[in-house]
């Protein structure tokens, strides 16, 4: 939230029954209930004129206000030996290929503690020293991002006008990315174009969604490589290429044809797959793969074109359901 005069909200009779912060998500869908939390725990929000804790279960006759700024320790991304798989490097950029499992960076909330432990970034600043600076100290070299689970190719800014100028490639769109992704049952079409916009859900903050309207433009377009039908049911191996870079885009996408991502379980997928004779296997990350990345050299022009094969276990994976 930008810095601005109090905002007030009025709890009408529908609001009764609610907790304060859920409510507040609700008046602020742009605002992650998270950081709402924060706001209540600093005493950034009155009810009636005073403080009010975040399960406060309102009447629906209260009047709500927003008084101040969340007040934040300053944050730095701290170095960390990690071991990296790092596909290229030049003077101004790096490409690698990130494990699942591996956060970006550390959330907003996060502080020089275990929180800020074991992500990308800390492991970057070990193996590269200097950084670009664009994106603040909790970001160094981060021009755009994977999702934890997500497995593949990113490209890292070695210094700001590097960043600068790939950013202004993924602005333009000329940056290409291609992922390889398993979901439940046949897609019905060899190949075509999702191009639902994408919001926050109201409800679920941690989920996004394409039923809300007002939402981020986002275009993904799919092939599909192979259909499985095996014991444990039909799986759709489809290669994946996106025009935008919308959080969970390729899964909320997915998900909203029918098709869950094997091993999403925020957007659908099962835990564990059974079969009628209740043999069972699991995958305890997406099926979801950035297995190619083009994109131009910051400083030269020259187009630069990489390829990540897909790791051990997403291909036993599907040696497992192949069989």
């Amino acid at each position: 939230m930008a810095e601005r005069e109090p905002t007030s909200f009025a709890a009408k009779i529908e609001d009764a029954g609610l907790r304060l912060d859920l409510f507040l998500a609700q008046q602020l869908p742009g605002t992650s209930r998270a950081r709402i939390q924060q706001l209540i725990e600093q005493e950034k929000v009155l009810v009636q004129n005073k403080p009010a804790k975040a399960s406060l279960r309102l009447r629906g006759d209260e009047k709500v206000a927003i008084v101040g700024q969340i007040q934040r320790p300053p944050l730095k991304a701290i170095a960390e030996q990690i071991p990296l798989e790092i596909v290229y490097e030049d003077d101004d950029v790096a490409i690698v290929n990130k494990a699942a499992g591996m956060m970006v960076h550390a959330g907003a909330g996060a502080t020089e503690d275990d929180r800020n432990r074991g992500t990308l970034v800390n492991a970057l600043l070990h193996h590269f020293g200097n950084l670009s600076g664009v994106g603040g100290e909790l970001r160094p070299g981060v021009v755009h991002r994977l999702d934890k689970l997500t497995s593949g190719l990113i490209v890292v800014a070695k210094n700001d006008e590097a960043h600068r100028k790939l950013a202004a490639q993924f602005a333009r769109r000329q940056v290409k990315k291609t992922y390889i992704a398993l979901v439940h049952g046949w897609v019905k079409q060899d190949q075509g174009t999702i191009s639902s916009a994408i919001s926050r859900d109201r409800v679920r903050r941690t989920r996004m969604t394409t039923r809300r309207s007002g939402g981020r433009e986002a275009i993904s377009h799919y092939a599909v490589q192979r259909r499985i039908d095996s014991r444990y049911g039909k799986f759709t191996l489809l290669e994946v290429k996106i025009d935008t870079g919308r959080t969970h885009q390729i899964r909320v996408h997915l998900a909203s044809l029918g098709h869950a991502v094997v091993g999403d379980t925020l957007y659908g997928a099962p835990r564990e797959i059974r079969t009628k004779d209740r043999a069972s296997i699991s995958l305890p990350r997406n099926f979801l793969h950035a297995a190619k990345l083009i994109l131009q050299q910051p400083t030269t022009g020259q187009s630069m074109n990489f390829s990540a094969p897909m790791p051990e276990e997403l291909e036993g994976f599907l040696g497992k359901i192949g069989s």
